[in-house]
């Protein structure tokens, strides 16, 4: 491998091989300059400048045409080269790219030529590497070629991609042939003669045929290397492949195919080449260039031979075909036809026909199906660190897909990040921390079709369920600190005053599910202070008092009046307590007085006195305590506390406010649809929880779906909200929560499936076709912009010149692009325009930008007869006639047809007639729809009329009696009759066959014997032999063929046959069998073969059965019958070719019949 950059002396060889006119002329000095040498004999030491060549002439094309292009981004550091390397060696292309102008890994792509991406050719020859520098933030990249060919040479790019960045650069690889070191010199060929065996140099006479002999041939190889660079470096077998192409189309997809750049130039050196035509002796019609298939189709080549007894052979990438299931071989006359059924990617290959020692080859090209997908990606939300799988369904396993995210194919450079991972037809991408980065709309492409989703990737939020309350305690008792999140895995830790709280004996730290618990047992007075619990990995804390009571117990001998510690007693102020419904409740109440009073909780006149259950009371010494376990909106009300003693009482009331979340919002309904839009309107919750309403929070998906994505993560105060970023045609459902202080109520019901669509642009290109004195004929093109919505029709409006007042001239929707607006008023200019309408309602109207006159345009009538028409119209009996023969003339003609001057029989002939042409349909064509149909088109006094003549043709009858006139020598005279009926076309010909009486085995003698007479000759002495005729017109040979009624009898000469009188031995016999059918057990998968033998005379007919039924036709079985031996081959037996199997063998004597079990094993 030789770079431009290493030494001076393969400067010089780049620029020989870039300049092929100052190379030639740095030749011819230095050969001049060798020449003096050996003339003078001087030391190369005293002339050194004389080695040099002189310095050529730089050409005007002297540099290169793949030169690196010097507008750039600035994205590459080093870029490729370009190299001039032999061919059969090894080349290295690469370059280096700057990191730090890059969002992310760039995509490298290399090309060859102006499309041919090299990456699908990844494999031995070509390899490519990278890698990235983190020190120096330096992506590096390597194109291996391995063995360079002549076909490597040429204009290559490569191209660096990333989000918005871009950049390319163009590279030039030349190969040149493999160098043979010349050691001789010009003058060693100039030798003298006889000095062999002398040792003196000088000796002998000089050789100048030697000189000569060595000049010629290097003739012979300059010419053969300037053949090479004709050839513009593309091998022999493409440049046949080339030649033997039949339509243009094939040569862009064969350069592509091949990497050949240069199209133009390599059709003009197509066009220059002199193609010779061999006439094959041995095909009379080769096979076709190339074949194509659809995947799981069948497909057929045939060859016509020259000769009919001619064997040939079938290969497939140089291997001989064995006939089977999968591949039919057919003769039918010449003509050798191949058959493939359910073509597979592995019958993608070349075939050839050899027969003898020509052969003939063609390509079979198999398509695949385009990939379609079954079932789509589904929007995801998921939180950061979550595992996140896009699945789709395609409709084949082990297709190719394309998965891209914000329109950037996802390749497997980024493998690190996203898996890619298929299961069957399933394919899966797979992320398994998802960050923020990852969100956006991911897409997944196939070669027929694509789905989207969006992923949508929040940071997690934890929600508090249940606070931790302040406690307050006495000696010896438990404290209990319980909270509640909305994460079951969360953990974290409990402080005391900002210390981090320890288990111990007393104190016991528990988590189960999403409750977190602190058990303090025997309180002391130093356990007083802030308990905090901290969850690990989120910014909040919950935080709660423990108040330790002292208790002082005081001797008061004398007798106080109950009273109630609160801050409301005693005053006319009331005290309302709000609850979250589902928490608990729990009034303590501390009352004194002596003797202790009785303390009682009411609701109205009800008395609660229950101590357990939901909703109970709870006493203990100087406290009473009123519980309500999960609140319920019912709770809310007064409540009084009343205690009493001997020495009097004391009341205080309680207002309890239950709060809650509001009810779902009500009729969440879609009022209207764009194209990637919807408006969604919502009615507030009749309850609001007891609280007022802050926001709503909405949802939407897709129908069918399970994943709800929400919309808005900020509350939303308004009613009415406008959804964006929609993909149209696709059906949504969406949801509304409300939100107050407490928490987000329960979705409404789901809005009615909706679509976001938008009216179509408006029509293109609206022209007049037609006018009349009440009509005008409008044609238009369909909107550039449909949607999903489609078209369901269009609107056909006019108004009056002058006027703003538009008509509707069709009450229904028209599909078509096409319309003539009727009963319009005469003389009047009109102003017309047409609306596309669909589901989302009209489009923009297109309209003339003159008025149209409504006026009468007369115009002469003519026919315009096809030229297939103007002769005799041919078809066979059975086949349809379907006669389109266009018409002009205004107003709309009179169209007449008739056959031989009668009306035609509707039963018979069905005719329809447009403004424009008349069709003649017969369903089945019989020998009596021949005849002469005449057309006529008349405009009131104008008339044209043509004449359609049809023929109804069918096989001919046989030859008519056919008798054998003479006999002499090996020779027979045959004459006969034209047949009775022709069928309604001339005879084109006769078939004549012989057949011997003993055998009656028909052989052709003449084809297309055009007379009423032959003469058969080569008949064999001795042998009788009968003749028949088949008659032959346009559809072919006659069904039956006239027979002789006598027999041609060739008589040996000089020899008489004298009868004998006695009996000649009846050689006749039924068929009997010699040798049975046997039972067998074989394996499956091992050809196997019954085998049988039989007598009869004459030579019986035999058929094979399986379980009784014929075998007869069926590939997978081959019957063989050699002098009475009968064998039955089994190609690869499998267990359901388990079977009685029989062999009959029928005579006009009798019939005979044997049988077996064959039973066929799975191998072990």
């Amino acid at each position: 491998m030789f770079f431009p950059s290493q030494t001076a002396a393969k400067k010089k060889e780049v620029k020989k091989k870039e300049d092929p006119k100052a190379a030639k002329k740095v030749e011819k000095k230095e050969e001049k300059k060798e020449e003096k040498k050996e003339e003078k004999k001087e030391e190369p030491k005293e002339e050194p400048k004389a080695e040099e060549p002189a310095p050529a002439e730089p050409a005007p094309e002297a540099a290169p045409q793949g030169e690196p292009s010097s507008q750039s981004d600035g994205l590459f550091i080093k870029k490729p080269e370009h190299v001039l390397v032999e061919a059969g060696q090894d080349v290295t292309i690469s370059f280096q790219v700057d990191g730090a102008q890059l969002p992310g890994k760039p995509t490298v792509k290399w090309f060859k030529g102006k499309w041919l991406e090299l990456g699908i050719k990844s494999g031995q020859r070509f390899q490519f590497k990278d890698s990235f520098d983190k020190e120096k933030n330096v992506y590096s990249y390597e194109l291996k070629i391995g063995k360079v060919v002549a076909g490597d040479r040429g204009d290559y790019r490569c191209e660096v991609k990333v989000k918005d960045k871009f950049d390319s650069c163009p590279f030039n690889i030349d190969v040149e042939a493999t160098r043979t070191e010349e050691s001789e010199n010009v003058l060693q060929a100039f030798k003298r003669t006889g000095a062999e065996n002398n040792k003196d140099e000088v000796a002998g006479e000089l050789d100048f045929s030697g000189l000569l002999k060595k000049r010629e041939g290097q003739e012979e190889e300059k010419k053969k290397k300037k053949d090479d660079d004709d050839d513009m470096g593309i091998p022999p077998e493409i440049w046949e492949m080339l030649k033997g192409v039949t339509k243009k189309s094939e040569y862009e997809r064969i350069a592509f195919q091949y990497g050949v750049t240069d199209l133009r130039g390599m059709l003009k050196r197509l066009k220059k080449a002199k193609v010779e035509v061999k006439k094959s002796e041995a095909f009379m019609s080769k096979l076709d260039p190339a074949y194509q298939v659809d995947k799981g189709h069948k497909i057929k080549m045939f060859v016509e031979l020259s000769d009919p007894d001619l064997q040939i052979k079938w290969m497939k990438n140089g291997q001989v075909i064995k006939p089977s299931g999968k591949y039919i071989f057919e003769n039918v006359g010449k003509k050798r036809i191949l058959t493939i059924t359910k073509a597979s990617l592995a019958d993608d290959a070349a075939y050839e026909c050899v027969a003898g020692e020509e052969r003939t080859s063609t390509e079979v090209f198999v398509r695949e199906p385009p990939v379609l997908v079954k079932v789509g990606l589904d929007d995801q939300q998921v939180y950061v660190g979550d595992k996140v799988e896009m699945e789709a369904e395609v409709s084949e396993e082990g297709a190719q897909v394309i998965w891209k995210k914000d329109g950037v194919e996802l390749t497997r450079e980024d493998a690190f990040k996203y898996r890619f991972k298929k299961d069957g037809q399933k394919h899966i991408l797979i992320i398994n921390e998802a960050t923020k980065e990852d969100a956006g709309r991911y897409q997944l492409l196939t070669t027929g079709g694509s789905s989207e989703a969006d992923l949508v990737v929040e940071d997690k939020q934890l929600e508090v369920l249940q606070d931790i309350a302040d406690l307050t305690v006495k000696a010896a008792e438990q404290a209990v600190f319980k909270c509640e999140v909305s994460d079951e895995k969360v953990t974290g830790k409990w402080y005391k005053n900002g210390v981090e709280v320890r288990p111990s004996k007393r104190i016991t730290i528990s988590h189960k599910g999403r409750f977190h618990k602190l058990v303090i047992d025997d309180v002391r007075p130093e356990d007083e202070g802030d308990y905090t619990f901290v969850p690990d990995g989120y910014a909040i804390s919950l935080s709660a008092k423990l108040n330790f009571l002292e208790i002082k117990i005081e001797y008061v001998p004398k007798q106080e009046p109950p009273k109630i510690h609160l801050d409301c007693s005693g005053q006319g102020q009331a005290n309302t307590i709000v609850v979250v419904a589902g928490n608990k409740l729990r009034f303590d109440v501390p009352i004194t007085g002596e003797p202790p009073p009785v303390a009682t909780w009411m609701r109205g006149s009800d008395v609660f006195a229950e101590t357990e259950g939901r909703v109970r009371v709870e006493e203990r010494k100087e406290l009473s305590s009123f519980v309500i376990e999960c609140a319920e909106r019912s709770d809310e009300g007064s409540y009084t506390i009343k205690v009493t003693n001997p020495v009097g009482e004391d009341t205080a009331t309680l207002h309890v406010k239950v709060v809650d979340v509001p009810d779902p919002p009500e009729a969440a309904h879609i009022t209207k649809v764009g194209e990637d839009w919807a408006i969604l309107v919502w009615e507030p919750p009749k309850y609001d929880g007891g609280m007022p309403v802050t926001g709503y929070l909405m949802e939407r998906k897709k129908k069918g779906s399970m994943r709800w994505m929400k919309i808005n993560f900020e509350v939303y105060t308004d009613t009415t909200f406008e959804s964006t970023k929609m993909i149209e045609g696709v059906l949504y459902e969406m949801r509304v929560f409300a939100v107050n202080a407490i928490g987000v109520s329960q979705p409404s019901l789901n809005t009615k499936p909706f679509m976001p669509i938008a009216p179509t642009s408006e029509p293109l290109h609206l022209t007049l076709e037609d006018v009349t004195d009440t009509t005008a004929t409008l044609k238009w093109r369909a909107p550039d912009r449909v949607g999903a919505g489609g078209i369901d029709g269009y609107l056909i409006e006019y108004c009056k010149e002058g006027t703003d007042e538009w008509i509707a001239t069709n009450t229904e929707l028209v599909e078509r692009c096409g319309f003539t607006a009727k009963d319009l008023p005469t003389g009047e200019k009109l102003l017309f325009r047409v609306v596309a309408v669909n589901i989302a309602g009209k489009s923009p109207p297109a309209t003339f930008a003159q008025p149209v006159t409504i006026r009468e345009i007369v115009q002469q009538p003519k026919i315009r007869l096809p030229r297939h028409l103007r002769q005799t119209y041919i078809r066979r009996v059975g086949e349809q006639v379907n006669l389109v023969i266009p018409f002009q003339g205004k107003p709309r003609p009179k169209v007449t047809w008739t056959k031989e001057g009668k009306p035609l029989d509707p039963k018979e002939v069905a005719v329809r007639t447009s403004d424009m042409d008349t069709i003649l349909f017969i369903r089945s064509a019989a020998r009596h729809h021949s005849g002469h149909y005449e057309l006529a088109v008349q405009i009131e006094n104008m008339e044209d009329k043509a004449v359609i003549k049809i023929r109804i043709v069918e096989k001919p009858g046989p030859a008519h009696n056919v008798m054998v006139k003479e006999v002499w020598g090996f020779n027979a005279l045959i004459e006969w009759e034209p047949p009775k009926d022709d069928g309604n076309s001339e005879i084109t010909g006769y078939s004549i066959q012989k057949a011997d009486k003993k055998t009656m085995e028909w052989f052709t003698v003449y084809e297309h014997n055009r007379l009423t007479r032959c003469t058969v000759s080569d008949l064999i002495m001795g042998n009788e032999y009968f003749f028949r005729v088949f008659s032959e017109n346009i559809c072919g040979l006659s069904e039956n063929p006239g027979v002789t009624k006598n027999t041609a009898y060739i008589q040996k000469s000089g020899i008489i046959c004298k009868r004998m009188d006695y009996q000649e031995h009846d050689f006749r016999m039924a068929p009997m069998f010699l040798t049975p059918l046997v039972d067998r057990t074989v394996v499956a998968g091992y050809t196997t073969a019954l085998n049988c033998a039989v007598r009869g005379h004459p030579k019986p007919r035999v058929i094979w059965m399986k379980n009784k039924m014929d075998l007869s036709g069926d590939p997978k079985f081959l019957q063989k019958n050699s002098q009475g031996v009968l064998t039955l081959n089994i190609r690869k037996p499998s267990p359901f070719d388990s079977a009685t199997y029989s062999c009959k063998a029928i005579n006009e004597l009798g019939e005979a019949f044997v049988e077996c079990k064959l039973e066929v094993k799975a191998p072990q």
